[in-house]
């Protein structure tokens, strides 16, 4: 069997997929404007992988300003079946320390209604299964791959997506551990979302950096002291990856991700507007025939 098309969608420090052949560089016009950068398609020991800097090369574009909708089209028109998340995160918990690896199976969305988080609109509803918004059977081989190369790895828990760009207040740290979270970040939601809509299993790799700033043992989050975890992170997030893909085969997902609009679509079909048809053809184009 061959092993499905991987992407990799990278977070603050990791801006280019080492190890890569057969490289190219590929840019993707969609409907909903320009994806963070070009995508860069290529090899990693056998499988077939599309990488993308989520905030582009040089980090240009904040958490609010991705165009999330772009990149997870990008990548289902580049042919991408699961998509491994690389994302900066501060721990929550005592136990999730700075340097620690989290495969969360959950998210909290505390956005602010500023990212556009579906495909869905201009003509066409629909209401996707989102009670597990994780894929497990992904998240439990990057659980697997963490462990084999030596990563201190956490299976589970919830990750709290806050607006950004600026960190938690002190009331808000407080708060949030109140609420029994396990680490908190600001970029993947909508992502999660959009990836399954667009029927891709998604997963998590979380680096915690910091403690956020509820912990008096340490110091306040600050830039400095996330790029400084983050370096040394970087090299243990493209070893789960690289580990992760030689353990993904063509065997389909057990958790419906691959489905996941089969039956989600309300709109009567006849009446979806022609030009909608068209830009969402290679999301849900198999199902405005059916």
């Amino acid at each position: 069997m061959t092993s499905p098309t991987i992407g990799v969608i990278g977070g603050s420090g990791l801006y280019q997929m080492e190890g890569l052949s057969d490289l190219r560089e590929v840019h993707v016009e969609t409907p909903f404007g320009p994806p963070s950068d070009a995508f860069i398609t290529g090899v990693l020991d056998g499988v077939k992988m599309v990488f993308l800097p989520r905030h582009g090369r040089g980090h240009r574009f904040l958490p609010s300003e991705v165009n999330y909708r772009a990149n997870i089209y990008g990548m289902k028109t580049l042919g991408v079946e699961r998509i491994i998340s690389v994302s900066a995160v501060g721990s929550m918990r005592e136990d999730i320390e700075p340097g620690h690896i989290v495969i969360p199976d959950q998210f909290f969305d505390r956005t602010q209604g500023k990212r556009a988080s579906t495909f869905f609109g201009n003509g066409v509803t629909g209401h996707v299964q989102f009670a597990d918004p994780v894929c497990a059977d992904l998240a439990a081989v990057l659980g697997e791959s963490a462990k084999s190369v030596g990563a201190n790895v956490h299976r589970g828990g919830t990750y709290l997506c806050i607006e950004g760009p600026n960190f938690s207040t002190r009331a808000e740290s407080r708060i949030y551990r109140s609420w029994g979270v396990d680490i908190i970040g600001m970029t993947n939601l909508p992502e999660a979302r959009l990836a399954r809509e667009a029927e891709i299993c998604y997963a998590t790799i979380a680096l915690a950096t910091d403690y956020d700033c509820w912990h008096e043992g340490h110091d306040d989050v600050s830039v400095e002291a996330v790029i400084a975890i983050i370096q040394k992170n970087v090299a243990t997030a493209r070893n789960i990856v690289k580990a992760s893909a030689s353990r993904l085969d063509a065997s389909p997902c057990t958790r419906g991700c691959a489905d996941a609009l089969q039956y989600a679509i309300m709109t009567d079909k006849a009446l979806i507007p022609e030009k909608t048809r068209k830009e969402l053809e290679p999301i849900m184009g198999r199902y405005f025939n059916s």
